[in-house]
């Protein structure tokens, strides 16, 4: 993979991380169940997609220099 494709990818990977914690937030708020427990299962799933996006950010960054 060529560096310019890991740089956008680590790019799209760092603001992929931001969107989730604001998807969950925005999720566990927002969200109209018959189970408000099913919001905040659903929040708490789509927050912890941001741990993984920020950490492949931070692996393929240093391939991209």
């Amino acid at each position: 993979m060529s560096p310019a494709t890991q740089r956008v990818l680590s790019n799209i990977c760092f603001v992929a991380g931001f969107v989730s914690i604001a998807a969950s937030i925005a999720i566990w708020n927002f969200y109209k169940a018959d189970d408000a427990g099913h919001a905040e299962r659903f929040g708490i799933f789509v927050g912890l997609w941001a741990p993984t996006f920020l950490i492949l950010s931070g692996r393929l960054k240093p391939h991209a220099a």
